[in-house]
């Protein structure tokens, strides 16, 4: 135990460095993506072996999206209190793991589309508090860096998942047997995530180090596999407000900026017009571009091109800021035009897109909310954000979807002007360099 004499009292130390801690969750969340990511690479054709049509395919795996980030509202709100955050992130991993799995035991469309929905409900459950708990472990290191070595570490899981589905499909002939070897790494997932839990109880001893970096440091000394030492309350309100952070702003709702609330509308109406993968796979099976068993190769690629964009935006985030999300619109726009085409390597060009959008999208999109909110209300931050751009996806999806089975040219060419428009909220927001 280290100790000041601040009126803060005495500091716990750290139980493991920052960095450790973010590729420690980083492995939970690569086991994780494993599960779900494997199931999301063959859901679209999934559910129309089922007989689902590309309209109930682009709603369903368009809700889905949409109950991962509307319901973060809720969640996020929980997330707010430290005491939770663990029990959200245990629950939310469990959900995943249980649901997916059952997938290989249904025949049933409506059942089918339920378990995709509580799939997606489990990331609802778990994003807000892994992600403010990521947040604080990433203060000392540059949130961006943070972000993207777990965006990266996450898509290793996303990478090996729909391979492994892929193989089981192309030796069974069918999509079960794929979905229940899944539950393998979901367990190995959870023991890992209850080990971190127990070492780390409260991470936020993190972002207490960054503020006061002399008087709390890791423990070095402390030889591996001991208990940490018991740690006393920390002073919260330290963390409350960060240097050149306010709880309220003039123009601001609900104590958030007025920038803050630019910005979710930029990334609502940039999602507005983003395809799902369920309608991108289904219409490449569909058209007879690809066979079923290589779709979820494709989508493996489109994961590691969804690794390397998250690297590198987060990596040019910490020096300039939101501005890294101007390409987000434009490779948003690009996909319909490549990913719905009749030509496969056309089609094959629009999946990579659709990965580096979704690299940007998930790292540096979530590091930019945590510089424009408070500290203290962070987890709310989270899910009021997410909740905008997730309602603006599922009514996205719904268009998309309808457009679709109309003509593909419409639904390309409305596409391109929502991302137009989303450039011209981007030029009003007016971001600083730093986007903090």
């Amino acid at each position: 135990m280290r100790t000041n004499g601040s009126a803060g009292g005495t500091l716990p130390a750290a139980p493991m460095t920052p960095i450790r801690f973010i590729v420690a969750f980083g492995i939970v969340s690569a086991l994780m993506d494993m599960v779900y990511e494997g199931a999301r690479s063959v859901t679209g054709p999934f559910l129309g072996a089922l007989g689902a049509s590309a309209l109930l395919i682009s709603v369903v795996t368009g809700a889905g999206e949409a109950a991962a980030l509307v319901l973060r509202l809720v969640f996020g709100r929980l997330a707010d209190r430290p005491a939770l955050r663990w029990a959200l992130a245990i629950s939310g991993y469990a959900l995943t793991a249980v649901s997916v799995p059952l997938l290989g035991i249904t025949d049933a469309l409506w059942i089918a589309c339920l378990l995709v929905l509580a799939e997606r409900l489990g990331k609802a459950v778990r994003s807000p508090a892994k992600d403010t708990m990521l947040a604080e472990a990433g203060s000392a290191l540059g949130r961006g860096k943070a972000f993207a070595l777990h965006e990266a570490l996450d898509q290793v899981g996303a990478l090996v998942g729909p391979l492994l589905v892929g193989m089981a499909l192309a030796l069974s002939g069918n999509y079960g047997p794929g979905f229940l070897l899944l539950a393998v790494p979901g367990l190995a997932a959870m023991l890992v995530l209850f080990w971190l839990k127990r070492r780390v109880p409260d991470p936020a001893v993190y972002e207490l180090a960054a503020l006061q970096p002399k008087t709390l440091q890791p423990n070095a000394l402390e030889p591996a596999g001991m208990e940490p030492a018991a740690a006393e309350p920390l002073d919260r309100a330290r963390l409350d407000v960060e240097p050149g952070e306010a709880t309220t702003v003039p123009g601001g709702t609900a104590g958030m900026p007025r920038q803050y609330w630019l910005y979710a509308a930029f990334s609502s109406l940039t999602m507005f017009g983003y395809a799902t993968f369920g309608l991108l796979s289904f219409h490449v099976v569909a058209t007879g571009l690809l066979p079923p068993a290589l779709v979820p190769v494709l989508y493996a690629a489109a994961m590691a091109v969804d690794a390397v964009a998250a690297l590198i935006s987060g990596w040019l985030f910490d020096r300039a800021g939101l501005r890294v999300l101007l390409v987000l619109p434009v490779l948003a726009a690009a996909v319909p035009w490549l990913g719905f085409s009749n030509n496969t390597a056309l089609a094959v060009a629009g999946v990579l897109v659709w990965g580096a959008a979704m690299g940007v999208q998930e790292s540096t999109m979530r590091a930019g909310v945590a510089g424009l909110a408070p500290a203290a209300r962070r987890g709310s931050a989270y899910g009021m954000f997410t909740a905008c751009y997730g309602l603006a996806w599922l009514a996205g999806s719904f268009l998309i979807g309808l457009l679709y089975e109309q003509s593909i040219f419409a639904l390309a060419a409305t596409v391109t002007v929502v991302q137009a428009a989303a450039l011209v909220i981007f030029a009003v927001v007016r971001p600083s360099r730093t986007g903090e």
